[in-house]
């Protein structure tokens, strides 16, 4: 278990109030509230804050600051809060393809996700991809469609690298690819420098925020606000045009405070 952690604090702010132990169960339960609850945002990158990595650190923002965050935050605080209940879970490290074209040579490892070693068999856990968010946790089972609340996922394999694809209308767009290599707390530090300062990834120049809630997807990439169903189905699309716009929309759909003003955010974004 991770030292320090608050896990009584984790259950308040994903707001789950029932019994815990190491099973598919609570996993599962655990994973469908804390995407609810604390949603994928860039804040930080876009502004020019940095993004600590450290287990106080990503308490105090997630949980006490009522603020989200991008992968390398969200799936350390869900592994901390599995370890303290008592799985067994494994950080793996992914290559985003969600953007890439299919033949496009694999980039670096910029996305952290977890697997979860259960009795019955190993499971993909992650709260933290922003493009399309996981509402559940998936079997570690290649070539089956895996069907969640809010999507329909499928895994392959070849070679010891597994591939990860979301179902999109009538085809399939790849979220990332991976292979069972743990890594270290190095590598994510690492590759969460790069992804919070680097001018080649969309964090340090576009809003990206997302949430599952029930049956709706919500997100926001700068001023676009979308509401998707299953399968990204869009089911109401609109411009935020003013900063009074943006706070609200932070406020009351992603349940966010900014850390800085609306105005200063506002004014840092495309179209």
């Amino acid at each position: 278990m991770a030292d320090g952690f608050e896990l009584d604090g984790y259950l308040a702010r994903i707001g789950h109030d029932g019994p815990v132990a190491p099973d598919l169960a609570t996993l599962a339960a655990l994973q469908a509230a804390h995407v609810d609850a604390i949603p994928f945002e860039g804040l930080d990158p876009l502004l020019g804050r940095p993004v600590r990595l450290d287990l106080a650190a990503v308490q105090g923002k997630l949980i006490d600051g009522r603020r989200g965050g991008y992968c390398f935050e969200q799936n350390a605080l869900f592994r901390a809060a599995l370890e303290a209940i008592g799985f067994k879970v494994t950080g793996l490290g992914g290559r985003v393809r969600w953007m890439s074209p299919p033949d496009s040579p694999l980039g670096p490892r910029t996305h952290m996700l977890l697997r979860v070693d259960l009795p019955d068999a190993p499971y993909l856990a992650d709260v933290g991809f922003g493009a399309c968010l996981l509402d559940a946790p998936l079997k570690f089972k290649p070539d089956v469609e895996q069907r969640t609340a809010m999507g329909t996922y499928r895994l392959t394999e070849s070679g010891g690298q597994f591939s990860l694809a979301a179902r999109r209308g009538e085809g399939w767009r790849t979220m990332y690819v991976f292979n069972l290599e743990p890594q270290l707390p190095s590598d994510y530090e690492l590759g969460n420098w790069f992804t919070s300062t680097s001018p080649l990834v969309p964090f340090t120049g576009t809003l990206i925020l997302e949430r599952l809630s029930g049956e709706r997807r919500y997100r926001l990439v700068n001023r676009r606000f979308t509401i998707e169903a299953r399968d990204g189905e869009v089911t109401s699309e609109q411009v935020i045009a003013s900063p009074d716009e943006l706070h609200q929309v932070l406020e009351e759909t992603f349940n966010v405070t900014p850390p800085q003003p609306a105005e200063e955010i506002f004014g840092r974004l495309g179209e």
